[in-house]
């Protein structure tokens, strides 16, 4: 079973950075996708970001896109995600998520999609 484990939340001021990291193991598809979303309380999951694994074509969310970078460590198996510039409402559980590519070149937004999730890490922005 494909098990995906989240770290790296925290509480950080506004204007603060973090990094979360999603490790990935035993993964049985030869191309895929991570993403991470986030659900804030009293909110719907959201997509912040993905990656594909093999070709790194990543994709944003507009509210992000201009702070945030996803990036895949081959070393340690995992997606990070760094988040620059946050503000209060980026306070939510932060997910992790992986589904297979097949035929496709831009990872899905959609969380519907996603086979594999993770159990969530918190992060919290002061302001």
């Amino acid at each position: 079973q494909v098990q995906l484990v989240e770290s790296g939340g925290g509480l950080v001021r506004t204007g603060g950075s973090l990094r979360l990291s999603c490790a990935v193991s035993r993964m049985p598809f030869a191309s895929y996708a991570v993403a991470w979303f986030r659900r804030a309380p009293g909110k719907e999951r959201e997509f912040v970001a993905a990656v594909s694994w093999n070709s790194g074509v990543d994709k944003y969310s507009d509210d992000v896109k201009e702070r945030f970078t996803i990036s895949r460590d081959f070393i340690d198996n995992a997606v990070s995600l760094q988040m620059n510039s946050l503000k209060p409402e980026d306070t939510a559980d932060y997910l992790c998520a992986a589904a297979p590519m097949v035929s496709k070149v831009i990872p899905e937004t959609r969380a519907e999609k996603y086979d594999y999730w993770g159990q969530g890490t918190q992060v919290t922005v002061s302001s």
